[in-house]
């Protein structure tokens, strides 16, 4: 069901404790955290505590948890110094567009040229 933590998904593993990440932000919904595949000096991954498998069905199911999300990004780059040499805020939705942790997530990322070094996840 929509928002209940998946037993399979690493992402619900993380929020729960069960593996460990390199925090960066938490609040009552959210969970920012360093990706352990960086693309840019600043990657940092922001994730809803409750699971959806993509942003859009994130925003049609709790679009103040959308809403939640997207502002801790800010205040993810405003943390990480990135704002004034600018930052990627980047949602991959669906297999074909790379996303391979089907919980809903976005990449913030910055503080390099502006070239990804690779897919992101």
């Amino acid at each position: 069901m929509a928002g209940e933590a998946q037993v399979d998904c690493v992402f619900c593993k993380i929020v729960a404790g069960e593996i460990p990440s390199t925090k960066v932000r938490e609040t009552e919904h959210t969970l920012a955290f360093r990706d352990i595949n960086p693309q840019m000096p600043t990657h940092v991954l922001v994730v809803p505590k409750a699971h959806y498998p993509n942003a859009a069905a994130l925003a049609e199911a709790d679009p103040r948890l959308a809403g939640a999300v997207l502002a801790e990004a800010g205040r993810v780059a405003e943390e990480e110094k990135v704002v004034d040499s600018g930052y990627r805020l980047i949602f991959n939705t669906g297999a074909g567009a790379g996303q391979t942790v089907f919980h809903a997530h976005v990449h913030v990322l910055g503080g390099g040229n502006g070239e990804l070094h690779e897919k992101l996840v």
